[in-house]
């Protein structure tokens, strides 16, 4: 099997997880370390800027090749700190616009420059021909969940909560069914940082000291979107508008906390699925959040814990599916399905940059 090093920058912006395994793309022999490197000050805040401007940015604009060469060095710097030798780098990038009506999804780094570098294959651009096909994009950690989950009782749900929380289905007979429930932690980390300066929620203190306010959390949720059916995906930024015509910038910090957590567990637990699952296994920087946890546990009213309690790494988990996923780039098999992004078909995608 080949030796893979995953290599993910979420949409919190926070740094690049690095993940070596030993996979073939449907089973994995063998776990090996994990790594986070985090950006600096002005990294966060640059990306931040480009994500801001993205829908009307020029792919030559100046901007936008200086923050993808510091990027793409941070993701250098976060294979070399794992020191473990490896066959392929399955090497996601940042996505700074994803908008699957369009047919446009848009991940930046530099995988050419990147493989010259490392002096092996890199496996990138995961997710356009996916959206090409006519399928949202997102989420693309359901075959590795499926491959996870094997030994498991089922149905189950795996829950991811970065900037917008995903969540994968596995059936009993092995069904799958996946999308995008809402917003995770984007819309609680940006209040939090607005009025406290912290980056996020820590221990979910402030929302716990504040209360929901149900007129405006009942604004949030009226979106058309979460009356959608499954698959469907989200962009990070999706929420701003009816976050800024919610009233919700009335309230004061402890408020606004509670009502955006509210409003992360409130989309969560309105999912659908063919059966209700028994177990929820969640991952993701929300996994973290007691106030979040005891929310869902609350609202689902059955177990509801870290991927941690069955041996996973949740910290490792998205950086070691994009490894996963480049096995199967190299092997042709698909990364997506009909019912874990809405392509019409099981599709391959990706592409290989080698080496000069």
């Amino acid at each position: 099997m080949p030796r893979t090093i995953g290599l993910m920058s979420g949409t919190s912006l926070d740094g690049v997880d690095a993940a070596w395994l030993d996979t073939d793309g449907i089973t994995v022999a063998a776990f090996g370390p994990a790594q986070t490197i985090p950006y600096d000050t002005d990294l966060r805040r640059d990306l931040r800027t480009i994500l801001d401007l993205a829908p009307t940015l020029a792919t030559n604009d100046p901007r936008l090749a200086a923050v993808t060469e510091r990027l793409t060095d941070y993701h250098l710097r976060a294979v070399e700190a794992l020191d473990r030798p490896a066959d392929l780098v399955g090497f996601h990038g940042q996505t700074i616009l994803h908008q699957p009506h369009r047919r446009r999804t848009w991940q930046i780094g530099d995988a050419a420059a990147l493989s010259r570098r490392l002096g092996i294959p890199v496996a990138h651009d995961f997710r356009s021909a996916d959206v090409a096909a006519g399928g949202q994009g997102a989420p693309f950690a359901p075959a590795y969940h499926d491959a996870l989950a094997a030994d498991l009782p089922k149905p189950l749900a795996v829950l991811n909560i970065g900037g917008v929380a995903n969540v994968t289905w596995v059936g009993a007979n092995g069904a799958l069914l996946a999308f995008d429930t809402g917003p995770g932690n984007g819309p609680l980390d940006d209040w939090v940082f607005r009025h406290t300066g912290q980056a996020f929620d820590a221990e979910g203190a402030l929302a716990r000291s504040g209360r929901v306010d149900p007129e405006i959390l009942s604004r949030l949720l009226s979106q058309r979107y979460f009356a959608l059916p499954g698959p469907k995906s989200l962009d990070r930024l999706d929420f701003d508008h009816c976050l800024a015509e919610s009233g919700i910038s009335g309230l004061s910090p402890a408020d606004g906390a509670a009502t955006l957590t509210q409003f992360t567990v409130a989309t969560i637990t309105a999912a659908q699925f063919p059966d209700p699952p028994r177990r929820w296994l969640v991952t993701g920087g929300g996994r973290h959040n007691p106030a979040l946890l005891d929310g869902l546990r609350q609202a689902l009213e059955v177990p509801v814990d870290p991927v941690e309690s069955v041996g996973w790494n949740g910290d490792a988990l998205e950086a070691q599916c994009f490894g996963f996923l480049a096995a199967r780039i190299v092997a042709g098999l698909p990364l997506s399905y009909p019912a874990t992004t809405g392509v019409p078909n099981p599709t391959l995608g990706g592409s290989i940059a080698n080496p000069a």
